[in-house]
């Protein structure tokens, strides 16, 4: 077995999204090779108490180490504001940090954050490297943004700092430069940063914990289900205009076993509850608060499609949907749309209500027509277990590996 230093800057087995894809990845790596995970000291006490709670092999060839930057140098930090650049300043440290504890190691693996115009610095130990998976939220369309001035000008401002880093930081190219390969999220991430096509490897951090499949038997209720935080990035605006389209083509029998249900929390959501009921839906909506995976996993099982348009470059929601065998419907996008590939129905972007349209007939079309949305629900099965498995990162890991330390 090789030794494989990987910088995990967010881990945390009890969260999800970055957290814990962080934590997933550590354990695949641990499959076929040591690995010494660094991480944040604040994530010491959720790993520890993980560990004795469920207890695996695995963990034998894992040594977490925790480092943070001297409290003078983050006393600012709240929660997540300001973590863009206490992630540069942690970054920029960690080398020192590894030289002092004179580890060893045959590669170096920057894991996370995933931004592709984050620069790393772990070239500076000048091992072989791995940078990734790295990609972006792709530019929101004007006409998607919400009509609130101050988030408008967040959000270009956002677009043009990224902008910046990707034409004109020293540091990133460096990073690009010294990586042996880049483990790219997303179609996009070649239009924005340069580098030779045999560093890239196509994997997105995306993934999903298998769950119990059967969805032979399809119900007569059509229960639309969406999840995640509510804000503008998300699309849940988009999501309910098209289900109140679709809903007043119903009759009032088929309006009686349709349901929407959303589920999460966000700054949107008393613009969502206006909406509901300016459209009347209050009986055939439902927002739910973030739950348990227990309660989730009901939800998920009872639900019949995910109505998913987000303008995200990524989206952790999706693998689960599709582990459940649920079609997704979302924008053509390299975000949902290229993760949910042929098990979706997706729209292209054009005026917001001609979106909205698409999105209403979609819905009715696999309502009216279960046995194209069984069809759907088994190429969504399909697309969980060849992309979306734990597993299977780990073994595209392990190849990569190989590639670079075998040269």
């Amino acid at each position: 077995m090789k030794t494989i230093l990987a910088s995990v800057y967010a881990m945390n087995p009890y969260k999800g999204s970055e957290d814990g894809t962080g934590w997933n990845f550590v354990l695949q790596i641990a499959r076929y090779n040591k690995v010494i995970a660094i991480t944040r000291e604040n994530n010491r006490p959720a790993i520890e108490s993980f560990m004795l709670e469920s207890p695996n092999d695995l963990y034998q060839n894992i040594e977490f180490m925790y480092f943070d930057t001297p409290k003078w140098m983050r006393f600012w930090k709240r929660g997540g504001q300001g973590a863009m650049l206490y992630y540069l300043l942690w970054q920029f440290l960690l080398p020192q940090f590894v030289r002092k504890n004179k580890l060893e190691f045959d590669l170096v693996h920057n894991l996370n954050f995933h931004n592709d115009w984050t620069p790393s610095f772990l070239w500076k130990l000048e091992k072989p490297m791995i940078w990734g998976p790295v990609g972006h939220h792709p530019r929101i369309p004007s006409a998607y943004l919400s009509n609130n001035f101050v988030e408008r000008i967040k959000d270009r401002m956002k677009w043009f700092v990224k902008n910046y880093f990707w034409k004109y930081d020293p540091l990133l190219k460096k990073t690009i430069s010294k990586s042996d390969k880049i483990l790219v999220m997303h179609s996009q991430v070649e239009g924005v940063i340069d580098f030779s096509s045999e560093k890239k490897v196509g994997l997105s951090q995306v993934a999903a914990t298998d769950v119990e499949y059967n969805r032979s038997q399809l119900t007569d209720d059509f229960i639309v289900i969406s999840v995640g935080r509510f804000v503008t990035l998300k699309g849940f605006e988009i999501a309910l205009e098209a289900f109140a389209q679709f809903y007043e083509t119903l009759n009032e029998e088929q309006k009686a076993r349709v349901k929407f249900k959303m589920i999460g929390k966000g700054p949107d959501e008393v613009k969502l509850k206006t909406l509901i009921n300016k459209y009347e839906l209050n009986d055939s909506v439902e927002i739910l608060n973030w739950m348990s995976k227990t309660d989730l996993d009901k939800e998920y099982r009872k639900a019949s499609v995910f109505l998913f348009p987000s303008h995200e470059g990524a989206g952790m929601v999706v693998a689960e949907a599709l582990s459940y065998g649920l079609p997704v419907l979302c924008f053509d996008n390299c975000g949902p749309g290229e993760l949910a590939g042929e098990a979706s129905l997706k729209v292209s972007y054009s005026a917001p209500e001609r979106t909205v349209t698409a999105f209403s007939e979609y819905l009715k079309i696999l309502n009216d027509c279960k046995y194209y949305r069984q069809r759907l629900a088994k190429k969504a099965r399909a697309r969980f277990e060849s992309h979306f498995r734990w597993d299977r990162k780990g073994e595209v890991l392990k190849e990569v590996y190989s590639q670079v330390l075998n040269r």
